[in-house]
């Protein structure tokens, strides 16, 4: 590789990396994770740690979903909220979503929706603004992120989600509810981003194992709900990070919602003239 080669790269990594950790980031600056296998609940909830371990399985054997997402933040007294909506494909690992940010607090007009193509190692967004055209993506290698994309994005990735809960160390099964009209279990324990790493598939081993290191703790809090099938419906995480020159953790409470398993998903990643290398505006 050439020096100029080299040069092109790392201005494209600098500006990639600079768009991503804007998403939250600059939400944040408006306003800026949280013992041994213990397993508690019934014969119905299962070997609760199991269960949970296996819930990422049980979606490749689904094949797909759509999903909703909400990231919620809270710093120096200010609480934001960014959501998503979109597809999944678990077996190929590719999703697109829509990730709508909150209004600007000078009361500026509403963003456009951010559109991120998920993909093993990579994250992509168009529509991204701070002087990146319109027509252009911005390309993340999600494995440099400390957080490992669970949060920069403003959006945690379906499958990443899934796989946090290989690292299950001690769940609870609360009994039988329901989400969005489905019969399901639910389950409330504590993941560690370590093992969760180390159980991975490849597309998120790399990146599990960055905010198991990145994150004010690998200890993630969780609630889960399971269908019969044994597929995750619902997922709420509550992570705690760093931001830039805060002193104080952030908190993000992350919530993925799945539904319609099966659903049709064609995810087109970009090519490479169309990934911007220039510089990226701060907000």
């Amino acid at each position: 590789m050439t020096g100029r080669q080299r040069e092109r790269r790392h201005r494209r990594t600098g500006a990639a990396l600079a768009a991503a950790g804007a998403v939250a980031g600059a939400v944040l600056g408006a306003g800026g994770c949280s013992g041994g296998d213990a397993v508690a609940g019934d014969s119905r909830g299962g070997d609760a740690v199991l269960v949970l371990r296996r819930a990422a399985d049980r979606l490749v054997d689904a094949g797909s979903s759509k999903a909703r997402t909400s990231m919620e933040m809270a710093a120096g007294g200010t609480r934001v909220t960014i959501r998503g909506a979109g597809v999944y494909d678990y077996r190929k690992r590719l999703g697109q979503l829509k990730v709508l940010l909150p209004q600007d607090p000078a009361g500026a007009a509403e963003r456009r929706p951010i559109t991120e193509l998920l993909a093993p190692g990579a994250l992509f967004m168009k529509n991204r603004g701070a002087g990146v055209p319109p027509d252009k993506w911005v390309r993340v290698d999600t494995r440099t992120l400390s957080d490992g994309n669970l949060v920069t994005g403003g959006a945690t990735d379906p499958y990443a989600a899934a796989e946090v809960l290989r690292g299950t160390r001690s769940a609870t099964y609360l009994g039988r509810t329901e989400v969005a009209g489905t019969g399901v279990r639910h389950y409330r324990g504590t993941a560690d981003l370590g093992d969760a790493a180390r159980r991975a598939s490849d597309g998120n081993a790399e990146s599990l194992g960055a905010a198991a290191k990145g994150f004010a703790t690998a200890e993630v809090p969780f609630d889960a709900y399971l269908d019969d099938e044994g597929r995750i419906r619902k997922v709420r995480h509550r992570f705690s990070f760093l931001n830039g020159q805060q002193k104080s953790p952030v908190a993000v409470a992350s919530t993925t919602l799945l539904y319609d398993f099966g659903a049709s998903v064609r995810v087109r990643l970009p090519d490479d003239g169309d990934i911007y290398a220039g510089k990226i505006a701060e907000e």
